[in-house]
């Protein structure tokens, strides 16, 4: 009994069914304990006749599941194999009455429906939105279910490595198991299905594994040649052999029309003018439409114009043509033609063997044909290639900095600007004293550091005094003792011996004047109104002092100078006279106004350059400026032009090395 002998309307059972125990006659019946009478809750005994109806149904049942695992397990295609699967889930699902599943491409689809149960192709718009809801969700749905958990529309995705690859879709009658169950159960069955994907994606796999590694045969073809010529000529030629084609050409785009580089198992095109344009021009037609061409085209192939592939092939009497283009840095630049006999056309594996190689091969060819030609060409190429960039309809930003650049370069040619002259600046006084220690002695105290102001005649520090003092007491008393000794001297009468004591004591006088003087010197004042500039002896009290030692240094406040630091290549552009402008570090946004003063002619080095000190003169100075406050200063030459300004650097090291390396 086969599967259409049984009624599509006939009523499904919840799990497989098996004949019961007993044998069967001719008839239908069994014999043994079948024979009694069955119990049902409505009408208490079943009547015989009514058994002998059911026991004649299961034979028909047990019949049709084995029909079923027989399709499901000699399934030749993918949709058969679904098929089957489905029918065998919807007699396991109690109270099944219609399903449908649906397959597409992994996470892009699209997603349409592959098998559907019972045997016909309409679906209810309820078991699809079900469908399209876990596609969308990526997880189980289960839509309108009675309080029970009975009925309503269920859908479970078929997930693959976190890919979804479709969903089955199951609507449930009245009087069927939970959905919860039906759910459980499709769990369990969709693991067929995912052998098959697994199986279908396998397959595929290894075809694409063995179409890439005979394409790695032709790349080597054409990268052991070295100039793109023989590149062609060996390309073309191993094409045909390895496909057997009976010819091959290859050609390239030039001036928007393909120009055929090669054909196989020729090295001129001489006689062969003819053929050779009508291939270009089917090369043509493939690159206008940015596809692959087969003429003649199978009934399920996708809708191409062939018009010049029709031409072709009727003009030369070729059996198959196959066109190919080629795709390298995101445009098209050439085709592949290659021609077959009408008794071996070219099937499906060999037009997507065709497409991996040219995939493979445009790159190298392309690459080829642009380091094989003249380098003036090179270079006119690649200016069009710019030019069209520019001008075209794309490249955005390349053409707004385009622009900005000729602007600068423009308004650097046609602008005068100051020149100016900038160097590292400082700040000194216009006057600046160093006060020194006096004499040897030891620093008693002090009383001021650097950076504060002082008054005229203000004290800064003082020496210890003591052995001044003492020394000054023991001349005094040689002076009063030499005064008596002189007194005496004058009653005796003795002249010589008082002229004597008299020059000892204006010695001692001279002593004592010189120890006043170095006892008023112990006090170290300032000598005018001003800032320590430097100088700290807070941590030198104490201790001994040498004459002439540095003790601090001191500036007015009311007058400054500015040093600057003038490279030596700029140094000649500088006069006396010159204005210019100081920003300090401290305060950047207030310029200083100064004079050129002088310049000194000696050059000094520092940080690895020759410098000029250049002296000048501020104009006035806020109250804020202080001694050695270092900014940039800038002093103006004369108008020039922006771009002598911008270049002028360059230019100077440009004569330079000119200068250097001249004869």
């Amino acid at each position: 009994m086969s599967d259409q002998d049984t009624p599509r309307n006939m009523p499904e059972t919840g799990a497989f069914m098996s004949v019961r125990k007993g044998g069967q006659n001719p008839d239908g019946e069994t014999d043994g304990d079948t024979r009694k009478s069955r119990i049902t809750p409505q009408k208490g005994i079943v009547s015989t006749k009514a058994a002998k109806t059911e026991r004649a149904s299961e034979p028909r049942v047990a019949v049709l599941e084995h029909t079923l695992w027989a399709q499901f397990l000699n399934a030749s295609s993918g949709e058969g194999f679904v098929r089957a699967w489905l029918g065998l889930q919807c007699r396991n699902i109690t109270g099944a009455t219609a399903a449908v599943v649906v397959l597409g491409e992994p996470e892009v689809g699209p997603f349409t429906p592959v098998a559907t149960w019972p045997g016909t192709d309409d679906v209810s718009n309820a078991l699809m939105q079900a469908a399209n809801e876990a596609l969308s969700k990526k997880q189980s749905v289960v839509v309108g279910a009675a309080q029970g958990g009975s009925g309503g529309t269920l859908a479970l995705p078929l997930m693959l490595e976190d890919k979804i690859y479709g969903t089955v879709a199951v609507t449930l009658g009245s009087n069927s198991m939970a959905a919860a169950d039906a759910l459980h159960q499709l769990r369990w069955g969709t693991g067929w299905l995912e052998a098959l994907l697994r199986r279908e994606q396998g397959a595929e796999d290894s075809a694409l594994h063995a179409r890439t590694l005979k394409a790695l045969d032709f790349v080597a073809v054409a990268l052991e040649q070295r100039r793109f010529s023989d590149a062609c000529s060996a390309l073309v030629t191993e094409l045909a052999s390895r496909l057997g084609c009976e010819q091959v050409a290859l050609g390239f785009l030039k001036r928007k029309r393909i120009r055929v580089a090669a054909l196989s198992h020729t090295s001129g095109f001489g006689s062969r003018m003819n053929l050779v344009r009508d291939i270009g021009l089917a090369m043509d037609e493939a690159l206008d439409q940015e596809d692959v061409i087969l003429y003649p085209a199978p009934e399920a192939w996708d809708y191409r114009i062939t018009r010049m592939h029709k031409d072709l092939y009727h003009a030369h009497m070729a059996g198959s043509i196959l066109t190919v283009p080629l795709r390298a840095e995101g445009e098209m630049f050439g085709a592949l033609t290659m021609e077959r006999p009408a008794d071996e056309p070219f099937d499906q594996e060999t037009v997507e063997l065709c497409d991996v190689i040219a995939s493979l091969i445009a790159p190298i060819l392309n690459e080829q044909r642009k380091n094989d030609r003249w380098l003036i060409t090179k270079i006119f190429d690649t200016i069009g290639r710019q030019i069209v960039a520019l001008l075209g309809p794309r490249y955005f930003w390349r053409k707004l900095i385009t622009i900005g650049l000729a602007a600068v370069i423009y308004l650097g040619a046609t602008t005068e600007g100051t020149f100016t002259v900038s160097a590292p600046s400082r700040v000194e006084g216009s006057v600046q004293r160093t006060i020194v220690a006096p004499f040897d002695g030891y620093i008693q105290t002090e009383t001021v550091r650097a950076g504060a102001q002082v008054g005229a005649e203000d004290v800064l520090a003082t020496l210890n005094d003591r052995d001044l003092r003492l020394e000054r007491l023991r001349w005094t008393t040689a002076r009063n003792q030499r005064l008596i000794e002189f007194d005496r001297a004058l009653a005796t009468g003795e002249r010589a011996e008082a002229n004597i004591i008299r020059s000892q004591i204006d010695q001692a006088d001279a002593q004592l004047a010189l120890l006043d003087e170095q006892l008023s010197r112990t006090l170290i004042k300032a000598p005018f109104e001003g800032i320590l500039v430097s100088g700290d002896l807070s941590q030198l009290v104490g201790t001994s002092v040498n004459r002439g030692q540095e003790l601090f240094k001191i500036a007015p406040l009311d007058s400054f100078r500015v040093l600057l630091e003038v490279d030596e290549t700029d140094v000649a552009q500088l006069d006396v006279g010159h204005e210019g402008q100081l920003r300090l570090s401290s305060s950047p946004d207030t310029p200083l106004f100064f004079t050129v003063q002088g310049i000194t002619p000696v050059a000094m080095q520092r940080d690895g350059r020759n410098y000029f000190r250049v002296e000048a003169e501020l104009d006035s100075a806020p109250d804020w400026v202080r001694p050695n406050m270092e900014g940039i200063g800038r002093v103006a030459i004369d108008e020039r032009l922006i771009v002598s300004i911008w270049t002028r650097r360059l230019v100077n090291w440009a004569k330079m090395v000119a200068w250097r390396w001249s004869p």
